[in-house]
């Protein structure tokens, strides 16, 4: 009995243990439980990816990102923005890219492509069609393409086929144009082929410091009850899309932004994307942690927008010479004209000007996009037409039309703007035109006639371009409009420059059209600049009577922005509809055969070592030792740049690190980078230097770096292109001489 006894003690103690152990495993897996979903929580609402605003959709979007590189040549050919002949390019500053976003709603697809060019010109974009329909068939189209150019004016000419811009250009220039239509393709192939199942977000916000109005003298025209209705005379917002996959995990952005791309001024020598290009470069650096500029799988578009008044040097135009304000009316100086007028940026040089206005726009970006909830849901479509914009009817009144005009560059096209003035003694805001010049005209390219020179009015005409068509048309008269929509949002691809008031009012005439339809209800719309073809600047009818450069840059006449409005209300109209298939196709534009273009850029000479060196010699060493925040630079006897070719995917330059755990140089800029610069230096009769600079950075790490430079030559006895690599001595980085 007692042994019996003891066993059934031994039984309860053994089966208080079991319960206790039990009751603290629940207890266990319950904190466990907590705890886990508390970290869950505090990490999807993190600023780097916030946590979805509901379930991932039944039906999801497939969406597709990609970039590629579109960096033509980079030596002797004019670029494009300035139109200043001595602005031929000497280098690089940073690559250029394209970059690519693909929308599909199970049964119809969207493209958009923001590429770091000057514009999209029409034979630009024809021959990137060409090529997606030989690679995809009817897949990519006219309809459901938009391309844009973010207006970088540091990005070389040589992509069009009217006569003005070839002019400018010194011809069409097939490196050029075969560099930007293969970079334009590839990133659209990219993202085809990353295309998956994901959600789209959007946001937006105010951006201050960052644009300035530099014609705000016309902007005062526009009516007061439509000014009274905004805050600012250029636009503040910024808005941005979140591309993410069904995880919630990034893949893109895609942003819009009012800011000309002028913060590297008509004396910089080297190719550069401009303030829209730094913004990108930073936001995909910060998120592509391990890659080099240019890759990586998370792409960041910054596209231009309604930016035709609206510039970066936000301190704001001054006589140079004085220090005095310019002339509010015509922006020139009582001594050295408008030459002298000369807007400036927020930073010591164009540089630092360039990064900061880039900077603010990412950072500005990443906020919205770490609070991005608003999703898109909905389906995609697509809206294109053909339009001939001389011969455009629109209703003034219920008793009065108005009419469009063959092209047309008044005076105050050639007096440039404060961001870059032109040459001679044109002025802005002039109304009367200039007898002199109007002489020379005539006896070279003959007058305007009556009925061209009454449709401008009050724009006196330099030059009647809609006239002239020797040795082809000097401008366009087919013209694209188009809008794609992705859910509720809706992207205006408008052909050209829009001006702040301009762009206020096709958005809200679209935004309109849209939201007589509940699917479109509160849509957001943008504007999307210098898209699919370029036709210079659309101010308001107000804007246009005061004769600016951007009035005398409206080609079309004063009635142009009524004439787009009317074109694009009937796109919005078809989309909320759904009678896209009604809409007319509109008469094609011209594609003029290759033989019909001209080209005045000579084949670069062929190269000359200096006596005593061969290519990739170094002429000027490196330091031994550099500081963070210094400048190491080297010299190299060199080839002409052009001699390398189709430089896509490539670098001119490298920084690398020495290693002594595994002895080897890793990588740590390329030509691509922020932090180098890549000079030419042209000699006379075939000799040249290529100078590298590299801009040390404050998070450099300490250790031993050399500089290498790789190029091509050609000599004259021996037409094929020979590599070459220059290295530079190997030298110390530290974060204080004292620690050397």
């Amino acid at each position: 009995m007692a042994r019996k006894t003891a066993y059934c003690k031994l039984n309860g103690l053994e089966m208080s243990l079991i319960v206790l152990f039990l009751l603290m495993t629940v207890v266990s897996v319950g904190l466990i439980t907590v705890l886990s979903l508390r970290l869950d929580s505090e990490k999807q609402v993190t600023p780097e990816e916030p946590s979805p605003s509901v379930s991932p959709p039944e039906n999801p979007y497939l969406i597709g990102v990609g970039r590629a590189d579109c960096t033509g040549p980079v030596a002797d050919l004019p670029m494009m923005g300035y139109a200043s002949t001595g602005q031929t390019a000497r280098g690089l500053h940073t690559r250029l890219f394209s970059r690519a976003f693909i929308v599909d709603d199970g049964s119809k697809r969207v493209v958009f492509v923001t590429a770091d060019i000057g514009m999209v010109s029409q034979r630009l974009r024809l021959e990137v069609l060409q090529e997606l329909k030989a690679k995809y068939g009817d897949l990519y189209r006219q309809d459901n393409v938009v391309m844009s150019g973010t207006h970088t004016h540091a990005g070389v000419g040589g992509y069009f086929q009217y006569t003005l811009f070839m002019i400018t250009s010194k011809g069409y220039i097939k490196p050029s144009i075969q560099a930007i239509v293969s970079g334009i393709v590839k990133s659209i192939d990219i993202a085809h082929r990353n295309l998956r199942p994901g959600r789209i977000f959007i946001n937006k916000g105010q951006l201050a410091d960052s644009n300035l109005n530099r014609s705000p003298h016309s902007y005062m025209n526009n009516p007061e009850e439509e000014r009274n209705r905004y805050e600012f005379n250029t636009d503040k917002q910024i808005v941005i899309m979140k591309f993410t996959d069904l995880d919630g995990d990034g893949i893109g952005l895609l942003s819009w932004f009012a800011v000309h791309p002028v913060s590297m001024n008509n004396t910089n020598r080297m190719v550069s994307s401009d303030n829209l290009g730094y913004a990108s470069y930073a936001f995909e650096q910060e998120k592509n942690i391990g890659f080099l500029p240019g890759e990586g799988p998370f792409v960041a578009g910054f596209s231009s927008s309604n930016l035709g008044d609206s510039s970066p040097n936000i301190r704001g135009p001054v006589c140079v010479n004085t220090g005095e304000k310019c002339d509010y009316l015509n922006s020139s100086c009582p001594i050295g004209g408008k030459k002298a007028c000369i807007a400036f940026g927020p930073g010591e040089d164009m540089f630092e000007s360039t990064r900061i206005i880039g900077e603010n726009m990412s950072k500005k970006a990443k906020e919205l996009y770490s609070s991005a909830k608003q999703e898109l849901h909905g389906p995609v479509y697509g809206a294109h037409q053909w339009v001939n914009m001389t011969d455009e009817t629109v209703p003034l009144n219920s008793t009065h039309t108005g009419r469009t005009c063959k092209p047309a560059l008044g005076h105050s096209f050639a007096a440039g703007t404060t961001d870059g003035g032109g040459e001679f003694n044109f002025t802005q805001g002039d109304t009367d035109g200039d007898p002199f010049w109007d002489g020379i005209r005539d006896a070279i390219l003959g007058p305007p006639s009556n009925e061209t020179t009454a449709c401008h009015q009050p724009k006196p005409i330099l030059f009647s371009t809609g006239e002239m068509d020797s040795p082809l048309p000097w401008h366009p008269a087919i013209v694209d409009v188009q809008i794609i929509t992705i859910g509720s949002l809706a992207i205006v691809a408008v052909p050209g420059e829009f001006t702040t008031m301009s762009g206020r009012r096709i958005r809200e005439a679209v935004k309109k059209e849209l939201e007589v339809k509940e699917s479109f209800a509160n849509a957001e719309v943008v504007v999307a600049g210098l898209c699919n073809i370029y036709t210079h600047y659309i101010t308001t009818y107000e804007e246009y009577q005061i004769q600016r450069y951007e009035g005398g840059s409206t080609i079309y006449g004063p009635h142009s922005l009524s004439a787009y409005i009317q074109r694009y209300r009937g796109l919005a109209r078809a989309i909320a509809h759904e009678t896209i298939g009604d809409l007319p196709k509109g008469p094609e534009p011209p594609f003029f055969d290759e033989d019909k273009l001209f080209n005045q850029v000579k084949d670069p000479v062929a190269d000359v070592a200096q006596n005593g060196t061969t290519f990739g010699d170094v002429l000027q060493q490196v330091g031994p030792v550099y500081k963070v925040g210094e400048i190491a630079s080297v010299t190299f006897v060199a080839g002409n740049p052009r001699h390398s070719g189709d430089i896509r995917d490539k670098t001119f330059v490298t920084v690398e690190r020495f290693h002594n755990d595994t002895n080897s140089w890793e990588i740590v800029h390329t030509d691509a980078s922020w932090e180098t610069r890549f000079h030419w230096i042209k000699g006379l009769f075939g000799p040249s230097q290529s100078k590298v600079e590299w801009h040390i950075p404050l998070t450099a790490q300490t250790g031993t770096y050399r500089i290498q430079h790789f190029g091509h030559y050609k000599q004259l006895t021996d037409s094929t292109a020979t590599p070459y690599v220059g290295t530079s001595d190997a030298f110390k980085v530290t974060k204080s001489f004292y620690y050397y």
